[in-house]
């Protein structure tokens, strides 16, 4: 099944985190959150304004993001678990760096 977002909204595939702090230290499942870190699979085609003008989004497919924890909603295709967020949820693009560091590059929404 194909799911193509709307409007302003994207879906996102949550990226899973470390299992295992720097200390060495593994984490139980029962004491993960969930991922607030994911790579956006489709983007909708932009929010339109009071003129009906379309204004593309700031992500594209492909970018991994941070976004709010409790934003979005779940949904389930083909066994696999991905969410749909507006825009406005979506908190920074990350950007990997050589040397492994990451660099978070702010949206630009509102």
């Amino acid at each position: 099944m194909k799911l193509t977002p709307l409007h302003d909204r994207v879906l996102v595939r949550r990226l899973e985190e470390e299992e295992k702090t720097a200390g060495g230290i593994i984490i139980p499942d029962s004491a993960k959150e969930k991922p607030t870190k994911g790579e956006i699979v489709a983007v909708g085609k932009g929010a339109r304004d009071e003129s009906g003008k379309i204004h593309p989004l700031d992500v594209k497919a492909g970018d991994v993001v941070l976004f709010a924890k409790w934003g979005g909603t779940e949904v389930k295709v083909d066994g696999q678990e991905l969410l749909i967020l507006k825009e406005t949820d979506i908190l920074a693009i990350v950007e990997e760096k050589k040397g492994g560091k990451v660099k978070a590059a702010a949206g630009g929404c509102c």
